[in-house]
Order: C-alpha cells, then structure tokens, then sequence
C-alpha cells in the first residue's frame, strides 16, 4: 500500500520535522548583538500537521508579556522542492532539515525591511524538550539574537 497525503510528503522530505508535532510552551529571550537582554516573553507554540490540504504545516503562536501585552500569529506552510516554505504578511522563507535531526530556518522579514533571519530549532532526546536558537541580521550586520526553551505539554512524544 503506498502512503499518500501532506504528512507522508513532508516525512519523505524531512523526516525529523514531524517529532515536532504537538503544543509548546516556554520562553523567548531577545538580546542584542552585544548579550544584553532587550525582550523576554512567555510563547505557547502549537505545531500542527494537517494530513489534507493545501498546507503542510500550520503553527499557531500565543505570546504573552508580563505587562499582559498578547500577540498571535497563523503561520501556514507549504512543502516545495523539498523544503517547508512560509508565505505570510511578515515574512517569508523556508526550512529544511540539516542532519542529525536539526531543522534549520532562513527567514525574510517583510514588516521590517533589510532584516532577516536564520533558526535552527533542536529537539531534546526524548522529545520532551526543544531549544531554538535565532540570529537576526540587518543589511549584513548581526543585530540580535533570540534564545527559545520550550517543553511539550500536549501532542505526540
């Protein structure tokens, strides 16, 4: 019987990113290029895989601040040639995996033009835990970082 369906597609492509799959919750730390602390949020991450469609990849982002500030975001994903690619009104690039189980991202910030960045996103043994790691450049110059832990709280693993 031969599997068919944006699940098998995006595990033939990238066979790591499906350990992924489930809700995260954790906390984002922005510095700057120098280590000084600019911004820090608590995220809850969901990543979802929908089987049928015309996406790939659905992740849905609540950011909460401690002054109550909220943000929210629907990032929908496409498999093409081989990667995950992202579309959206803030950016746009793609994700591929680059061994040992390591998903790495290279993003283009459409809300901030000249600003772009690249992730890459490691899975703990285990699948309990992940850390994410961003390194933002402008026009050539590295002018932030962000550092993610997060811990799974619901889905698979």
């Amino acid at each position: 019987m031969t599997v068919t369906g944006n699940r098998a597609a995006l595990s033939a492509a990238m066979p790591s990113l499906l350990a992924h799959e489930g809700l995260w919750e954790g906390a984002y730390l922005h510095l700057d290029a120098q280590g000084a602390l600019l911004d820090r949020h608590a995220a809850r991450v969901e990543c979802l895989f929908p089987d049928a469609g015309p996406f790939h990849y659905l992740q849905r982002n609540l950011f909460r601040w401690a002054d109550g500030r909220e943000r929210s975001a629907e990032l929908p994903g496409v498999l093409r040639d081989g990667r995950l690619w992202w579309d959206v009104p803030a950016f746009s690039g793609c994700a591929w995996e680059g061994g040992d189980g390591v998903i790495l991202l290279r993003l283009d910030r459409r809300d901030e033009p000249g600003l772009s960045f690249t992730e890459a996103i490691v899975l703990a043994d285990g699948g309990a835990e992940r850390a994410r790691t961003w390194h933002w450049f402008r026009d050539g110059r590295l002018v932030r970082r962000t550092l993610c832990t997060e811990r799974r709280v619901a889905g698979p693993g």
